[in-house]
């Protein structure tokens, strides 16, 4: 799966999940202060992605994810076993 299937199967996620305005939902959107994803919807959003990689996703991976575009990198490093920027 490449990052960008990645990124569109999050978007599609978002929108769906959290009734947004996929206009909204672009990859450098944060999470929180632009679509209003708070820790409770950043639990279901992960119940959401984990068929995605098909394994448990360890919460410190998503420590440092801000925006639309670090969830698309985080997940692309664990299906792929890359490290992102390599």
């Amino acid at each position: 799966m490449t990052k960008d299937e990645i990124l569109q199967r999050i978007v599609d996620i978002l929108v769906k999940t959290f009734d947004l305005d996929p206009a909204l939902v672009v990859p450098q959107a944060r999470l929180r202060e632009d679509l209003d994803i708070d820790s409770i919807d950043a639990v279901d959003l992960m119940v959401q992605l984990k068929p995605m990689v098909g394994q448990r996703l360890q919460p410190e991976a998503f420590k440092t994810v801000r925006t639309v575009n670090d969830v698309a990198d985080a997940l692309y490093q664990l299906v792929s076993g890359e490290q992102v920027g390599a």
